[in-house]
């Protein structure tokens, strides 16, 4: 069964993929390090490209170490203890500063990204939370989410007291009572839906698409980048693979998920939690790379963090984001 769906992944793949890509099949595998966070958005693609051997059948060993937020993974990354990282929002921060060059999307985080309020709070809509606290982590997907999902409602995000804490810290809070609101990204709603039942999910971050989009991918490490091109194909090719499979068989693939790293999550939360995040085909992407809504969705989220981060001199995404890569290896 097993060698079974690894040929009709490997013919539909075949039938995108540039000869360049396909030629590496027989290639040694090139070791590379790679960053990721634990949430079906992020290592969705990692995990399905390593159970089906599509990394390994384009030539490349991936080394995964995980992380809790994007941001340590970009400090790991400049520091040099990776090659290259998956992440959600964080993409469009580093890379604006120079550290980090971004070259392959996952998807469209387009529910993963949810506010709970509690049953005792008091808040029916954005505008109750006006002088209220909001745990959530800053600088990450939920902090971006939030900070549209305020400005979209006529909310200044300053009257809202945001509380900065790792998410694990900031669910606990919530669930605690200690704060009426939460700002978090998925699995972190099993949390809620567990400890505090009769918790609402005031919006998610899908009611902002396609007009703004958050998008979470992979980057390197700006000097593996420039002396690594072949891996970096290598990788795309072992990517289309593994995004072949999940948007052909989106149910299949999150079983897969599911069995192999996500046990804890019943397999219909799972599921719930994976079609949270919007998946594109390979063609599909391939014109979103072609007409600019790649950078334009990249450079939004880049604003963000230029208006609240601070950036000097910011890189737009237009020069830290490479298309050029996937479209070679990728074809129509």
């Amino acid at each position: 069964m097993a060698l079974h769906r690894r040929q009709l992944i490997q013919a539909a793949a075949a039938a995108t993929l540039g000869a360049g890509a396909l030629s590496s099949f027989a290639q040694a595998r090139t070791k590379v390090k790679v960053g990721y966070l634990h949430t079906p958005a992020v290592d969705g693609h990692i995990f399905i490209g390593q159970q089906t051997g599509a990394f390994a059948k384009h030539g490349v060993d991936l080394e995964l170490v995980k992380f809790t937020t994007g941001l340590e993974l970009f400090q790991a990354m400049i520091g040099g203890s990776l090659d290259m990282l998956a992440t959600g929002a964080v993409l469009s921060n580093f890379p604006a500063r120079g550290q980090g060059k971004a070259f392959l999307m996952n998807n469209i985080e387009y529910a993963t990204a949810q506010l709970w309020v509690r049953p005792d709070s008091g808040i029916k809509t954005l505008a109750d939370l006006k002088g209220k606290q909001v745990s959530t982590t800053t600088g990450t997907t939920a902090h971006v989410f939030l900070d549209r999902a305020l400005r979209s409602n006529n909310v200044d995000p300053k009257d809202v007291k945001v509380v900065n804490q790792r998410m694990t810290e900031a669910v606990s809070s919530f669930v605690s009572g200690a704060v009426p609101a939460v700002a978090l990204w998925v699995p972190f709603d099993s949390v809620v839906k567990k400890q505090v039942p009769n918790a609402t999910k005031l919006v998610d971050a899908s009611a902002f698409f396609p007009q703004a989009a958050i998008m979470g991918g992979w980057a390197a490490r700006n000097d593996y980048y420039d002396k690594n091109q072949d891996t970096i194909k290598k990788i795309i090719a072992g990517w289309a693979e593994a995004n072949a499979l999940i948007t052909s068989k989106p149910d299949e693939a999150a079983e897969m998920l599911q069995k192999a790293q996500y046990q804890d999550v019943p397999l219909a939360d799972f599921k719930e939690q994976f079609k949270a995040s919007k998946y594109f085909t390979n063609a599909e992407w391939r014109t979103r790379y072609q007409d600019g809504t790649v950078t334009k969705w990249l450079q939004q989220v880049t604003d963000f963090f230029v208006s609240t981060g601070g950036i000097q001199n910011a890189v737009p995404a237009s020069q830290y984001f490479d298309a050029k890569p996937f479209m070679e290896v990728v074809k129509a």
